[in-house]
């Protein structure tokens, strides 16, 4: 029987990963924004949910949580490069989720590695 690491729909940091997407690309709706931390709130927050949704869907697919942490990371780094830390609420969301993002796929990491590794050697 397999575990819950190589089952489809079923790693609890890959649902966490569609969450903090979801919580990013509705986090606009109530707070101050201009236009640019909108949509890299609501891009950015996209994306890292659809990477969940392909991490749930293909749990040998470990270059997922790789995506994950690079997306993390950027998003935490937008409010400084793209230059919306006056918009406190944003910032603070992209820092938030950008680093909860970066360190589930950290921790992520290893089990997908495994994963993998299981699902390559039926």
């Amino acid at each position: 029987m397999a575990d819950s690491s190589t089952r489809s729909w079923t790693r609890p940091h890959d649902w966490a990963e569609v969450l903090l997407g979801v919580v990013a690309v509705l986090s606009p709706l109530w707070m101050d924004t201009d236009n640019l931390a909108m949509w890299t709130l609501i891009i950015g927050g996209a994306l890292v949910a659809l990477d969940g949704l392909v991490s749930l869907a293909a749990p040998g697919f470990a270059i997922g949580e790789g995506i994950q942490i690079v997306l993390g990371a950027l998003l935490f780094l937008s409010p400084w490069v793209l230059g919306f830390t006056e918009f406190n609420g944003a910032a603070w969301t992209a820092w938030i989720i950008g680093g909860l993002t970066l360190i589930v796929g950290a921790v992520a990491l290893p089990v997908a590695n495994e994963a993998h590794k299981m699902a390559g050697s039926h």
